[in-house]
């Protein structure tokens, strides 16, 4: 299932898109949302309105209590940095308040001189659990999306450790929607700034895959519905400048586009 938020005439629902109809994770023509009553999460029922795609708003696809991130989880992205690959997950987290969803701009913000893309497979939590055993790691997963860990990346570099680099408003794009189906372990990732391909990678490269990283986790904190685990951006990483469009695609899920812009001081 095909799992939306969306915005329409008499408000916001979760959707589900029925008939999609093309093989590379974007909708087809004459798609249409089934408005969920309620949530998604367990067995959802359905309202019986619909809505034709073309007609609604996509929206971040959760609005997560608390997005875990994990970095240098690509080996080649590692030799990037200059770094060392960590043992374990190397956990760190971005507020509910950097998360917006497809078509919202990117805002740079003035106290940064340079600011990265990072495409990345999200993995968003179905069910409320703790202490997750890696062989039943996917029985708590909702389903699956695409993120954008937009980083400040000088403020990083000064700061040596990373929540306000990773933490601004619009720092966290989600979405087009969640795919409840698709097999995490082989997925291709790939980023285009302007159109030309920036990253390009593959999911089988995690170095920690994404049963480890829900069983890591859960021993750490107790996830719950709708929270959003991101699993690591591969190599290629680089800025972005106020008037480019950065898109993010997963296989079997879709594409994440945002424009970037300069936000002014408040």
């Amino acid at each position: 299932m095909r799992l939306a938020r969306i915005a329409h005439a008499d408000g916001v629902s979760f959707a589900a898109l029925q008939s999609p109809t093309t093989a590379g994770g974007e909708p087809g023509a004459g798609d249409v949302c089934a408005e969920i009553a309620e949530h998604p999460f367990g067995d959802p029922t359905f309202t019986g309105r619909t809505w034709p795609l073309a007609d609604v708003r996509v929206l971040a696809p959760i609005l997560p209590t608390k997005v875990v991130c994990i970095g240098k989880n690509y080996a080649a992205h590692v030799d990037e940095m200059g770094g060392e690959a960590p043992p374990a997950p190397l956990i760190f987290m971005k507020p509910s308040t950097s998360v917006i969803g497809p078509g919202l701009p990117i805002l740079l913000p003035p106290d940064s001189q340079r600011v990265d893309y990072e495409g990345e497979l999200a993995v968003v939590i179905g069910m409320p659990c703790r202490d997750v055993p890696e062989a039943r790691a996917r029985d708590v997963v909702l389903g699956y999306t695409v993120a954008n860990d937009v980083t400040a990346r000088d403020l990083q570099q000064a700061d040596g450790q990373w929540t306000r680099a990773k933490g601004f408003d619009s720092f966290c794009p989600l979405g087009p929607w969640i795919e409840t189906t698709v097999d995490p372990s082989d997925l291709a990732v790939r980023t285009e700034l302007d159109g030309e391909v920036r990253q390009d990678s593959r999911t089988h490269l995690l170095l920690h895959p994404v049963d480890e990283l829900i069983a890591y986790i859960s021993r750490v904190m107790t996830l719950l519905p709708g929270d959003v685990i991101l699993t690591g951006t591969p190599a290629g990483v680089g800025p972005m400048a106020a008037g480019q469009q950065v898109s993010v695609t997963v296989e079997g899920i879709g594409t994440l586009t945002n424009p970037v812009q300069a936000r002014e001081r408040s």
